[in-house]
């Protein structure tokens, strides 16, 4: 057997980490002979809610679930982590202006990632999921100067899943038939769900998204609102916020970084622009399309980029540098 890896769930007593924790638990992210250490942050009114959570993983008598430690502190969540998996943020509230949550949020990214910088592994890989992700990512890898920006990265998966599983329902075949949908840019109603580069297939043949669903307008119109708007639609019909779905994005997103993609697939992941390829400007925590190998991910070159694509990827760049600069003055930078 390995040596235990250090995974850290922060929000551990929230919804998305109730569904995520008994998957992580029992080997579905980091392999099936991988033993673990589930460390689980919350804030101190949390506590007694997270002690419940402990006793349930306990009780699910997982063979590679070595040790379960919930805290409050941040050096004792921190400490040499393998994954961290920010879960935990301030949510928006009914009357909250952006920049109030913005506000909120840069606290506690900031707060993360200097605990990281100081407690954690160099090597650690942080998914940020916490909204505004984008941009808590961002705050969380400024705040950690040591830990390399590649291993930093925020969750655009659901959104990923969403759009491969609407373009599959619309043409009547199971969500694995599609391939290569993108998500660029931010985890917000502005990002683009791009199909321009995805396929599907179709009776044993590979064929491009347009042509299997032979339907433009929708393309083009109610299905990126569909996706851009899906989580608000969740939380409409549900009167809570996505959990299982988003607990599952979370699983595959990790899964990817820790054992690659699959040969001639990509994948959306919310990753540091600096460098890229696609004119997207430095600095921000842009979703692109990427691929993973040996725990390294890669920006997908040379894709042709219409102007229909330019123009939507460009607008959500433009929120994401304003989030950026407004998440910075509050930090006085």
């Amino acid at each position: 057997m390995a040596e235990p890896i250090r995974v850290l769930v922060t929000g551990a007593a929230g919804q998305i980490a109730y569904s995520l924790l008994y998957s992580i638990a029992k080997g579905d992210v980091f392999g099936k002979d991988q033993p673990i250490i589930l460390v689980l942050l919350d804030i101190p009114p949390m506590l007694p809610v997270l002690d419940g959570v402990v006793m349930e993983l306990q009780d699910c008598a997982l063979p590679l679930l070595r040790e379960v430690i919930p805290t409050d502190k941040v050096e004792v969540a921190f400490k040499d982590l393998d994954a961290a998996i920010l879960v935990g943020s301030m949510p928006r509230k009914e009357g909250m202006e952006r920049k109030d949550l913005l506000k909120a949020n840069v606290a506690i990214f900031k707060t993360q990632g200097a605990a990281l910088d100081k407690y954690a592994k160099k090597t650690v890989k942080v998914l940020v999921v916490g909204n505004p992700a984008n941009t808590n990512c961002l705050i969380a890898s400024k705040s950690a100067p040591s830990i390399p920006k590649e291993n930093f990265s925020c969750l655009t998966r659901l959104d990923h899943n969403r759009a491969r599983s609407q373009v599959a329902i619309r043409v009547g075949v199971s969500s694995d038939k599609v391939k290569n949908v993108i998500i660029w840019g931010n985890h917000s109603s502005t990002q683009y769900p791009d199909v321009h580069h995805a396929m599907v297939d179709l009776h044993g043949k590979e064929v491009a998204a347009f042509d299997a669903v032979k339907d433009d307008t929708w393309l083009k119109g109610d299905f990126i609102s569909t996706v851009q708007q899906r989580g608000a639609a969740v939380i409409k019909a549900r009167k809570l916020s996505s959990a299982m779905s988003a607990a599952k994005a979370i699983c595959d997103h990790m899964r990817d970084i820790w054992f690659g993609t699959l040969d001639g697939e990509f994948v959306s992941m919310g990753v540091y622009s600096t460098g890229n390829s696609y004119g997207v400007p430095d600095d921000l925590m842009y979703s692109f399309p990427v691929m993973i190998k040996n725990k390294s991910w890669k920006v997908v070159d040379g894709l042709p980029i219409n102007d229909f694509s330019r123009g939507k990827m460009d607008a959500t760049a433009a929120e994401l540098i304003e989030e950026r600069d407004t998440a910075l003055s509050f930090l006085g930078v």
